[in-house]
């Protein structure tokens, strides 16, 4: 995977782009990614690339020349339509399965705004995706394109250590992920369920999957409204509403 990062403030990204799991994953060819500063792409001739919006109103807009020109660049060297990722408030809340979505595409572009927002063509004409964090607005999309790369970039096969621990994330299935412990088997007097040292996976498999469902149940219960709920899910759930 290759990823262009449209952004007025490049070195935001270097603490998360070069270290730890992003790191390795790029020293292991997993993916590549540039910075693209959209100021370089202006026409004005003060250098801008933002301005008062028609209208009038507080802030200033991002004006879609700089955008459409450095994406219209970076479209010419992929061999495939990219999708092109605009980090915005008003935008799909991101999931886990949005990045599992993404992280299949061989390019991605994101857009990290600043200012009041965009030039509404900038949203109509270039952009595939609209992802939003929450209900709430940053001072700009760099810290949310961080937050979405990294969601995408450590499901790209051989990111991770262990193949495994993407299935096991929560929501991957859909439920929130189960507890984990480690050693010692006692600590300050708590100690370890007794099935996790039994060696017995079948009956460590089946304890997942309850405390799994479980903790979804009592924490984010929203995630089971469409789950279809085999026999057992269903008896265990009625076994802690009557509790």
């Amino acid at each position: 995977m290759h990823i262009d990062i449209l952004t007025l403030f490049p070195d935001m990204f270097d603490g998360v782009l070069n270290t730890s799991i992003m790191k390795r994953a790029q020293e292991r060819d997993a993916f590549s990614y540039q910075y693209v500063n959209f100021r370089d792409y202006t026409t004005s001739k003060h250098n801008k690339v933002d301005d008062y919006p028609y209208g009038g109103g507080a802030g200033l807009v991002l004006t879609p020349q700089p955008i459409f020109d450095a994406i219209d660049e970076l479209k010419q060297k992929s061999e495939k339509p990219p999708r092109v990722v605009l980090m915005c408030p008003q935008g799909e809340p991101h999931s886990q399965q949005k990045a599992e979505e993404l992280a299949q595409e061989d390019h991605l572009i994101f857009i990290c705004g600043h200012y009041e927002g965009y030039d509404e063509r900038i949203r109509q004409e270039l952009v595939t995706d609209e992802i939003s964090l929450g209900d709430y607005v940053l001072t700009g999309g760099e810290l949310g394109a961080m937050v979405v790369m990294d969601s995408v970039i450590r499901l790209i096969p051989g990111v991770l250590g262990n193949k495994e621990s993407a299935p096991q994330d929560s929501f991957s299935n859909g439920l929130l992920e189960h507890p984990h412990y480690t050693r010692p088997a006692e600590f300050r007097g708590h100690k370890v369920p007794d099935v996790l040292l039994s060696g017995n996976h079948a009956k460590i498999d089946e304890w997942r999957h309850y405390q799994s469902l479980k903790r979804t149940f009592e924490r984010r219960p929203d995630l089971l409204e469409d789950r279809e709920l085999t026999p057992q899910e269903k008896a265990w759930i009625e076994e802690w509403k009557n509790s």
